[in-house]
């Protein structure tokens, strides 16, 4: 009995993901475009007029590099 559970759940989970998958297919071949179609190649560029800051030399991070090596 409990082996009959494990494999129906097994096949639904299966036929689930199936047609998850074709589902979205059909949807991107039915609107025609393509999700690579933007010029800026995904990239969101946004409006704010912070600068972004991804780096700040502190004892911690030379320490980090010099170990690192």
């Amino acid at each position: 009995m409990q082996k009959s559970r494990r494999e129906f759940a097994k096949k639904t989970a299966i036929v689930t993901a199936g047609a998850a998958v074709a589902a979205g297919t059909s949807v991107l071949a039915a609107t025609g475009e393509s999700v690579q179609s933007d010029s800026n190649n995904g990239v969101v560029l946004g409006s704010s007029r912070k600068k972004e800051i991804l780096y700040k030399k502190t004892a911690t991070w030379e320490e980090y590099y010099k170990n690192a090596k």
